[in-house]
């Protein structure tokens, strides 16, 4: 990735960064809001749902152990892995403090990656509730009250230069519009506005299922490196209960039982779906 930076080449080395992670062969790594295009080094892969336009309707990919949950309430023990990754998602949450403090509850270290502040301000998209700005080594967050804080700002930008910066500049300098953070121990953030309301319903919800098309010849090369780079040998033998906490008591111990999973400490029931945990809700035992 350095190299193809050296040498300008801004886009490949864009692409090139989603196979680096700084951790040896023996770190235990989970990804948060994996979504379509997990990083390949993921051993533990987690999504809030299996199918969303939060993502543009991309299929869940779950090529490793898989689970579904909420960053907010992560399904896993203290100091479970090694490094997280939430690439694209902190700008999702209405709550950054308490998906923070999760991420760090989980992993020793990790790495963020969000659209700059900047760029959210004039091309903001429709599912981000924050705008996230890195200042001296600290992520500095403002929870947004809409999906478009200024409105104006936005009819302006795509009247007169979306097309120029969206569809050139942007594309050709992807370093310079997003904030890539890493930590390790602690995570060092301010919140702008912490009182502010981010809990607002997206506009104009379209309700349709994820594309059925053939993958593209990009898509095909993007699932082969994948494959190439991960740990797959690792990831088919990995024990995922071991990892698990239950997301209702945080007991320690949920016990598959059929096509469902049950905590011995408070009994909640939570569905399997293939082979993935679905703990992002559950039903209590009758």
């Amino acid at each position: 990735m350095q190299l193809f930076l050296a040498l300008g080449l801004n886009r490949i080395a864009w692409a090139l960064r989603r196979l680096h992670c700084p951790v040896d062969k023996a770190a235990l790594v989970l990804e948060v809001g994996s979504g379509g295009n997990p990083y390949a080094r993921a051993n533990v892969l987690l999504d809030a749902y299996e199918e969303t336009r939060e993502r543009h309707w991309a299929p869940l990919v779950s090529d490793r152990p898989t689970v579904l949950g909420f960053v907010e309430n992560l399904p896993f023990k203290d100091k479970a892995f090694d490094f997280v990754i939430a690439a694209h998602v902190l700008e999702h949450s209405a709550d950054p403090a308490v998906f923070l403090a999760e991420l760090q509850r989980v992993a020793k270290a990790g790495y963020i990656e969000v659209p700059d502040a900047f760029m959210e301000r004039v091309n903001p998209y429709r599912d981000h509730r924050l705008e996230i700005a890195c200042t001296d080594g600290q992520l500095v967050i403002t929870k947004k009250t809409r999906w478009d804080a200024d409105p104006g700002l936005v009819a302006l930008y795509e009247a007169r230069a979306k097309t120029l910066i969206a569809g050139s500049l942007i594309p050709k300098n992807p370093f310079d519009f997003h904030v890539r953070y890493y930590w390790n121990e602690n995570i060092a953030f301010s919140i702008v506005n912490p009182e502010a309301d981010a809990t607002w319903l997206p506009s104009e919800v379209t309700h349709r299922h994820a594309s059925s098309a053939q993958p593209t010849g990009r898509e095909r090369l993007v699932g082969f490196l994948r494959r190439v780079f991960s740990q797959r040998h690792r990831n088919r033998h990995l024990n995922i209960s071991s990892l698990l906490r239950c997301p209702t008591c945080f007991g320690h111990e949920l016990l598959k039982e059929g096509n469902h999973m049950k905590c011995r400490s408070c009994s909640a029931m939570y569905s399997v779906k293939g082979e993935i945990p679905v703990l992002n809700s559950h039903k209590e035992e009758k």
